[in-house]
């Protein structure tokens, strides 16, 4: 089976080399779980592997060696500006990643039409339309989204920064969400992409949770978790659902996997917990 490197070495020398080509995962966590630094920190990998292939073996490991490396990598953002999250990554990572998102990530900022039916004014919002929505003044946002992955997703790493932003707008119809999402699910594999949804924990009740989980192939969960008997805390990584990778974890019996996200290394593995 054909994967995309996450970036991320230790995770994928036990999935087999990264994410099966075609995979819609959603990154579903806590807030500052890591979720959006993990999807960052492959792209930026990855964007510094492309420009620089004998970086290879340092950005991905032995286990990224004989992995596919996505023509483009796009980053979709609903509410928040290419200037906003290029300034965010300058100042938590290095200069090698902003670098790379600099220059390899194709940008795509929906927020005029996000912001189109609230009170947000437009002269506080900047956003180039094109496509075949691109006239539409009323409740176009998910098809301005379909024309811009019909154009941009094949053979794509494409970001969805953030579902979060989606579910929670009163002008995005749930239902037609969901069967966007199940839409995306089934071009995936035929436009040979790899999609990171990411999605905060518990914003919506747990039946429109699981409608999100049902719709996506795999869903990586974010937390943290408090120590015992200290104030400390620890950000975790789980797989909750994927059925290519879930085989390889339980062969391992490992439970979940102890993270840490540093500015040099991005989101890193630190420690592997295995049952028994």
């Amino acid at each position: 089976m054909l994967r995309v490197p996450t970036g991320v070495a230790d995770f994928d020398s036990i999935i087999q080399g990264g994410m099966p080509l075609g995979s819609v995962v959603l990154l579903l966590g806590d807030v500052g779980g890591g979720g959006l630094e993990f999807a960052l920190t492959s792209a930026a990998k990855i964007g510094i592997v492309k420009e620089f292939p004998d970086t290879r073996n340092f950005m991905l490991g032995d286990a990224g060696k004989g992995g596919i490396l996505p023509e483009k990598m796009c980053y979709v953002t609903f509410s928040r500006s290419r200037d906003d999250v290029l300034r965010e990554v300058k100042m938590s990572f290095n200069r090698d990643f902003y670098d790379s998102l600099n220059t390899s990530l194709i940008f795509k900022d929906f927020s005029k039409d996000y912001f189109m039916h609230t009170v947000v004014p437009t002269s506080w919002v900047g956003s180039d339309q094109s496509g075949l929505f691109a006239d539409k003044k009323q409740d176009g946002l998910l098809e301005s989204l379909v024309d811009f992955l019909d154009t941009n997703a094949p053979k794509s790493m494409v970001i969805l920064d953030s579902l979060t932003d989606l579910v929670v707008s009163d002008s995005v119809d749930f239902q037609d969400l969901v069967a966007l999402l199940k839409g995306i699910q089934r071009m995936s594999k035929k436009w040979g992409s790899v999609f990171y949804l990411v999605l905060t924990d518990e914003i919506l009740d747990r039946k429109r949770q699981q409608m999100i989980i049902d719709s996506v192939d795999g869903v990586l969960k974010f937390e943290w978790a408090k120590f015992h008997h200290t104030s400390k805390r620890q950000r975790y990584l789980y797989v909750e659902k994927f059925m290519s990778v879930l085989p390889h974890l339980d062969q391992e019996r490992i439970a979940r996997f102890a993270t840490l996200i540093t500015s040099q290394s991005g989101f890193v593995v630190i420690n592997t917990e295995r049952v028994g």
